[in-house]
């Protein structure tokens, strides 16, 4: 029997298969030469074999000799609705039941899931999107492979089919994954290498479920519908729950770039499939910015591909600046979307109408004021099923609305270059902070960190004691593997204060929270420079945590609008890793 909560594997270990947890999910005799999704026949191809495909997956591999209710299935199906209104999807087989909503992006007529390779054995369903499927399929079939549609879904049951898991180092694409063995009776779940799409497992009542969404998990009615006092420990913390937990009792996360395994003799396996390291090479300047035009460039071009029309986010920064200026290039009359403020401190209307106008984009400026935003919050945090640590969700899913109303449903966006980069100002202050720990004594070196703070008064000394003050605690800790992030968790996790007490008394410490944050770090992270670290930490809590999450896939998903990131690209994100 599985337990309430499934156990993650060692995460000291990433690249190596984790330790097996037992489902009852033996002796599955429902090996027939069928498989009713909606009425259809596995075995003949030529069928239509669902209503839709899916932007939101929802299922369950029951762990009795039965087969998931398929009432239980709808509703989680309907979770998970606003994330693809364009119909739903049913795969039931035996123990197996999946299904989604749709959102049609890529080949409208013959884009329905599930779909499967020419044998009707391998049987796949997505929530996102693969974006070298052209490629991918020229190449498939030369190997052999006959395909009956377009869609980039089919592409994954055919690359399975010949490679197995180690497709997944083919594709190039934000996805979350499922695709069903027939003839092995074997369930494989997949995520992408920076975890963009939600992927959420949980064990309930002796089943495996997982969804895009952990509201549709807990539909299920051995769900406990409680807050993990762990988990909201972490957000408070790290902004983020880490993915062995999440806000919500007995759920979690497949982490990113992982896959799992589930057959029928009970065993669930989990593996890393991709790691980004750190390792600068030395690199002419030259030869670094003409590799890294060309991949930003195809990156960007990638995602381009649609049977919809494309837009793109313009915040007036250099980041989404960049995209915005090669997808103008490709694509004409190219909409872009970028907020305003009502409050003048913080807006940037001046910037964004300059690149629009630059570009010859026709653009699209949504205000909001404080009031909007105070409406907005509740949704937000509905949507993001976790705490949030600041608004900023609020307007994005205002500025997500707006491209709903104009019609579109995909927009590309900059997020992931600041990491990548290091264009944040937290990579700054460590580096600061390492310099002034070579002289703690000095009162000069502090004075750095002025120019990381602008908005205090330059003259004031009241100023200058509490930046001396602020950035000087466990200055002398640089052997901490956490070092760079240390001053942000402290001062996130002031926030716990807020909390209940006895809730508290379930939360992690903050030396435990660090201690499983470390125990995820790779084999190699020691070997990282300081900045390849800070750059990592940064990655794998904040960036994959929360903005691709809580500020990311949910504000655009509850407008049922994809986001698509060129930055981050496998390709420029292992040559941004490389770089001196």
């Amino acid at each position: 029997m599985i337990p309430a909560s499934i156990s993650e594997a060692d995460p000291g270990s990433p690249r190596n298969s984790s330790p097996s947890k037992k489902f009852s999910a033996r002796n599955d005799r429902s090996s027939g030469s069928t498989c009713p999704i909606l009425g259809a026949d596995l075995q003949r191809r030529k069928v239509r074999y669902s209503v839709n495909c899916m932007c939101g997956l929802a299922g369950i591999y029951a762990g009795h000799d039965r087969r998931p209710p398929k009432s239980l299935l709808l509703a989680m199906a309907g979770e998970v609705r606003h994330r693809g209104p364009d119909g739903t999807g049913l795969l039931l087989d035996g123990r197996v039941a999946i299904a989604g909503a749709r959102l049609a992006i890529v080949d409208l007529e013959g884009g329905d899931q599930p779909l499967s390779d020419e044998r009707g054995r391998f049987w796949a369903m997505q929530n996102g999107e693969i974006y070298n499927y052209v490629e991918l399929r020229d190449e498939l079939r030369k190997l052999g492979h006959r395909f009956s549609t377009e869609s980039d879904t089919e592409v994954i049951a055919h690359a399975y089919e010949q490679w197995g898991a180690d497709c997944l180092r083919r594709l190039n694409g934000d996805f979350a994954i499922a695709v069903w063995d027939r003839e092995r009776r074997e369930l494989f779940l997949a995520r992408d290498r920076f975890g963009v799409r939600p992927l959420f497992l949980a064990g309930f009542g002796g089943d495996l479920c997982f969804a895009s969404e952990a509201k549709a998990l807990l539909r299920h009615p051995a769900a406990r519908r409680e807050l993990d006092a762990v988990g909201i420990a972490d957000v408070f913390t790290l902004w983020s729950s880490l993915p062995d937990h999440s806000a919500f009792e007995g759920i979690r996360e497949l982490p990113p770039a992982h896959y799992a395994l589930l057959g029928p003799d009970g065993e669930l396996r989990e593996r890393r499939w991709w790691e980004l390291e750190f390792a600068p090479e030395p690199t002419p300047e030259a030869d670094a910015i003409e590799e890294l035009e060309a991949l930003l460039v195809d990156a960007t071009q990638i995602r381009l591909r649609a049977d919809v029309p494309v837009a793109a986010y313009l915040s007036g920064g250099l980041d989404s600046s960049a995209v915005a200026a090669i997808a103008a290039r490709e694509h004409e009359g190219l909409l872009a979307f970028g907020l305003g403020f009502a409050d003048e401190r913080f807006d940037e209307s001046g910037p964004q109408d300059r690149i629009a106008r630059q570009l010859g984009v026709d653009f699209n400026r949504t205000v909001v004021d404080a009031a909007t935003i105070a409406e907005l919050l509740p949704r937000a945090v509905e949507l993001g099923e976790t705490p949030l640590l600041r608004t900023a969700p609020a307007p994005l899913l205002r500025l997500s609305e707006a491209v709903r109303e104009a019609g579109l449903h995909v927009v590309l966006t900059g997020e992931g270059a600041d990491e990548l980069f290091a264009g944040y100002d937290i990579f700054r202050e460590d580096k600061v902070r390492r310099f002034w720990a070579r002289e703690p004594s000095s009162r000069l070196r502090p004075l750095l960190f002025r120019r990381l703070n602008r908005f205090l008064a330059a003259d004031s000394t009241r100023a200058h004691g509490f930046l001396a003050s602020f950035y000087g605690r466990q200055l002398l800790s640089q052997n901490d593997p956490l070092y760079s992030h240390r001053l942000r968790f402290a001062n996130s996790r002031r926030c716990l204060r807020l909390l209940d007490v006895d809730f508290l008394a379930r939360a992690s410490t903050d030396a435990e929270a660090s201690l499983r944050l470390q125990q995820r770090l790779p084999s190699r992270f020691a070997e990282m420079s300081p900045l390849g670290k800070a750059q990592y930490l940064e990655i794998t809590t904040f960036l994959e945590g929360y903005l691709l999450h809580a500020q990311g896939d949910r504000m655009l998903m509850g407008n049922s609008v994809e986001g698509r990131f060129p930055y981050l690209d496998h390709r420029v994100a292992e040559l941004a890793a490389r770089l001196p």
